[in-house]
């Protein structure tokens, strides 16, 4: 017996059926939008952002040819260590002429000093002369009065005279040429003895900087040194990436940027994690003009070839340290970022961007004379003696 079929029954059920599915569309909907208004409603968030750090280039300091080189891509390298050897060549053979000429001017001068005492002494010696000529002129002419001394005599003395202060005047007229070129200036201070000893601090530090060093710690990239390679000074050589610091350069529309201030709070994902880990961090800062004004060829709206594109802010975010010792992340990372703003009270343009850290400064440099000083101080001493 075949069961009766209800059209009713069948239309109430339909009925019901809808109306439990408009309501559970109607309560996920009221879900969404709830956890939305809850988790989402103060943040901005963008996938246009990366991973940013420092990017060291190592340039030749001086001319020379790869005879070493001590390290490679990928390797870890510490503040200070030796990573390229030139052969430094040229570089020796400038600073030995320089040592050379350093040594020919300490002994130029000495020499000058010990030429001024010399005519010093001729001078006083020719005064004497003079003295003895004036005296006996004197004699001679009251001589010459009485008829002892012939007029002959008297006119030689005055001759004499004559050639001995004309001598004298000529012999301090050298003493002050070579005094004007002395002036009051001791060995160490005199100025050619001067610009000698810093062609010699240039071609020391030329010679010390075959051996390029490390000026921070970090890993090595983009090697281009070859062994062999002859470089002229400015060649670049390496890159060293510090990944102690890094940090977030997250590109807001600029329909977003406007509630952005410096100390909010973000969130980054990363893409290289499968956005399963989730970074932490706070704004450092907001670049002050939009990309397309760095652009290299920047849009001329006056022209009137003109659509309206959204531009785009670059906002600084610092990445927690600890989080990143944990799990390192390396300059170029795409991430998906977003920031809290329900916090404005800090001024829209203010920087918290910190320069402590050892990528801003380094002092490897700093010594790099010492050894060049105690050179020249040896040659000065040698050749004064």
């Amino acid at each position: 017996m075949h069961k009766k079929i209800r059209p009713r029954e069948i239309l109430r059920q339909r009925n019901r059926r809808l109306k439990l599915m408009t309501l559970a569309l109607l309560l996920a909907a009221l879900l969404g939008g709830l956890y939305w208004w809850l988790e989402h409603r103060d943040w901005v968030s963008t996938d246009d952002a990366f991973i940013a750090g420092h990017l060291i280039t190592l340039k030749a300091q001086s001319d020379g040819t790869v005879v070493e080189l001590l390290t490679e891509n990928t390797r870890e390298v510490k503040k200070g260590d030796v990573l390229v050897r030139l052969d430094g060549n040229h570089a020796l053979v400038a600073l030995q002429q320089a040592q050379a000429e350093l040594a020919e001017t300490v002994r130029n001068i000495v020499t000058l000093k010990s030429k001024v005492e010399t005519l010093k002494q001729r001078i006083l010696a020719k005064e004497a002369a003079l003295s003895q000529v004036r005296h006996d002129l004197s004699r001679f002419s009251a001589a010459a009065a009485d008829g002892a001394v012939s007029e002959q005599q008297v006119q030689n003395a005055q001759d004499k005279m004559r050639e001995l202060e004309a001598v004298i005047r000529e012999t301090r007229a050298e003493q002050q040429g070579i005094e004007a070129q002395l002036l009051d200036s001791s060995l160490n201070d005199h100025p050619a003895v001067e610009k000698a000893k810093s062609k010699l601090r240039k071609t020391y530090l030329d010679y010390e900087r075959r051996n390029v060093i490390a000026p921070v710690s970090g890993y090595v990239a983009k090697r281009k040194a070859q062994i062999g390679d002859s470089l002229k000074s400015g060649a670049p050589l390496l890159v060293i990436v510090p990944l102690e610091e890094v940090w977030v350069e997250a590109n807001f529309l600029e329909t977003q940027v406007a509630d952005i201030r410096p100390g909010q709070p973000a969130e980054i994902r990363v893409d290289a994690y499968r956005n399963e880990r989730l970074y932490h961090g706070r704004v450092e800062g907001l670049t002050p003009a939009t990309g397309s004004t760095f652009a290299l060829l920047p849009t001329d709206n006056s022209t009137g070839n003109f659509i309206h594109i959204a531009e785009r802010v670059q906002v600084r975010i610092a990445l927690d340290a600890d989080e990143l010792r944990e799990h390192p992340l390396q300059p170029g990372l795409s991430t998906l970022t977003r920031v809290k703003i329900d916090e404005t009270d800090a001024l829209r343009l203010k920087s918290n961007v910190s320069l402590a850290n050892a990528a801003y400064r380094t002092d490897i440099y700093e010594h790099e004379l010492d050894g060049a000083e105690a050179l020249i101080r040896q040659i000065v001493e040698t050749n004064s003696d």
